[in-house]
């Protein structure tokens, strides 16, 4: 009798294989990208970096320009998706939404403090100019979605008595900016990496300020 053959590992579908490349480019890329900025970044380096041929990446991209744009919209989704589990904790809880406020304050600073965020931001610094449509296309699959659901979850805040609101897309834009504004200077524009007590410290302030302007008196 011959000895049974060991299982093979399942054979990987061909869409399968493709989906795995495309990702480890726009990986790959993004990491070139950040570390050379897009001038000096060659398409060698990229498939070099995503260890596939240079030729699939011009199959899958078509050209560097391309595959830039393309990394920003990856990014701009991975970012909304962890921004809005951020605000989706915001819910009423008790009489004071402060200790909420002050979570969802923390979880979104930290969202903004990402190593992979602020290299996110450095690259729309340097390229602005280059590609100013990148700005569109920042505002419109990450920053507009987060801040219309950031304003739902205040609005709701108002009808139970928490808050006081009048427009809650407002408050939401000025809640982020109280957020958002210090840690660009403590970021050292995207370059100084915040520690969490530092992060929560700017989080506490933030939330104190936004409560003197929206809190029930």
């Amino acid at each position: 009798m011959s000895a049974a053959k060991p299982p093979t590992e399942p054979r990987r579908t061909g869409s399968r294989g493709r989906i795995d490349k495309r990702q480890a480019i726009l990986d790959a890329a993004f990491t070139v990208f950040a570390r050379e900025g897009y001038t000096q970044a060659v398409v060698d380096s990229i498939a070099a970096e995503a260890g596939v041929a240079k030729h699939t990446v011009y199959n899958h991209f078509g050209d560097k320009e391309t595959l830039f744009r393309q990394i920003i919209e990856a990014d701009a989704d991975r970012s909304v998706a962890k921004n809005l589990a951020a605000v989706d904790h915001l819910r009423a809880c008790g009489t004071d939404p402060r200790p909420m406020l002050e979570e969802v304050g923390f979880r979104l600073a930290q969202c903004y403090c990402e190593d992979r965020s602020m290299a996110l931001r450095r690259l729309l610094y340097a390229e602005i100019t280059r590609f100013p449509d990148l700005l569109d296309i920042i505002r419109t699959r990450a920053m507009d979605r987060v801040n219309d659901a950031l304003a739902d979850r205040l609005a709701r805040l108002s009808l139970a008595g928490q808050l006081t609101i009048d427009n809650p897309a407002e408050a939401a834009e000025q809640l982020t900016a109280l957020l958002t504004g210090p840690m660009e200077t403590r970021t050292r524009l995207g370059t100084r990496r915040v520690p969490n007590p530092e992060i929560r410290s700017v989080t506490k302030a933030a939330v104190n300020t936004f409560l003197k302007a929206f809190g029930r008196p």
